[in-house]
């Protein structure tokens, strides 16, 4: 299999490195010669700085986008149009609509588009997922994410809700297993050009509620969630990977071997071009968030819930 990458920021090292060490690397882009030539060498594969001349030079099954976010749809489209798989850093797009047609393009092509929302493929999350499913705590009512950090220095195009906030909002999605129908949000700023701090609220059916806490002004780095369920309380951090439940009169910790939830998420997108049927996020989902994230900026700005109809 071949693999390219477009984009070597922040982020987009570490894609480049598991894609390497997975032996499917094969070019690598980046509109920054010296950054292309830099990764390209590091890598030994071929590099470029123009995506039409990647498309024109280069064989290849797949590619990671991983760029700007202001930067996705076009190149995610021209990806698609050749019929290449498509993996998305998220979000996926900034504006939704941009989304739903790049989900239709990536039908229509019979191609795989999914997006990088890591936190499905972290062990810890995917723990929590079966012990909710199988209620051995009773049902899922409430999930509860904090997150804080300094703002990641790659970061310009985007605030924390649609740089942070959506890894919450498609890990709640996921562990309830559906869609919330409103959104309540407040948000502002303090330090940076878009907003860096944002409590979401999300509405599901039978009144089941997320509570998504973000802010990028302090500075130790917290990642933590709760579900909160009808017989116990399980807490887990993103980064440790550990699982504490809190019942009456004990607690319990469940271990957990920890893997890098990068690497996960890689291969799961490697085994569905394979065509098998590996867990990846789907294009609909992940449009589904940008909408999220849309409803979280409106409600701020108006000052009121916003309710939407999602698939």
């Amino acid at each position: 299999m071949k693999i390219v990458q477009i984009g070597t920021g922040g982020w987009g090292k570490n894609h480049t490195r598991i894609l390497s060490q997975l032996g499917v690397l094969s070019a690598i882009c980046d509109a920054n010669p010296q950054k292309s030539k830099e990764y390209g060498d590091k890598y030994s594969v071929k590099h470029y700085d123009s995506l039409d001349e990647l498309l024109n030079s280069e064989e290849f099954d797949g590619a990671f986008v991983v760029t700007p976010t202001s930067t996705h749809t076009e190149i995610a489209k021209k990806l698609l149009e050749a019929k290449k798989h498509v993996f998305v850093e998220k979000p996926m797009t900034y504006k939704s609509e941009d989304g739903e047609l790049l989900a239709k393009l990536a039908e229509k092509n019979k191609v795989i588009l999914t997006c990088g929302y890591i936190e499905r493929f972290n062990p810890a999350v995917d723990e929590v997922k079966k012990l909710v499913k199988g209620k051995k705590f009773g049902d899922l009512v409430m999930l509860e994410f904090h997150r804080e950090n300094r703002m990641p220095l790659h970061i310009k195009d985007v605030g924390i809700i649609y740089d942070t906030s959506v890894h919450d909002i498609d890990t709640a999605n996921w562990l309830f297993d559906d869609m919330p129908h409103v959104v309540f949000a407040r948000a502002g700023k303090i330090k940076h050009e878009h907003e860096d701090f944002a409590s979401i609220m999300l509405g599901y059916k039978d009144d089941r509620v997320a509570i998504i806490s973000s802010n990028w002004i302090t500075p130790k780095k917290v990642r933590k969630f709760n579900a909160v369920c009808t017989d116990a309380i399980i807490s887990s951090d993103f980064i440790t990977q550990e699982i504490i439940v809190e019942k009456d009169k004990h607690n319990e910790t469940i271990q957990n071997e920890k893997q890098e939830p990068l690497l996960l998420e890689i291969q799961s997108f490697l085994g569905a071009i394979e065509g098998k049927n590996e867990h990846i996020v789907k294009s609909q989902e992940a449009v589904n968030v940008t909408k999220i994230a849309e409803a979280a900026l409106l409600s701020s700005l108006k000052g009121i819930p916003i309710y939407l109809d999602l698939k």
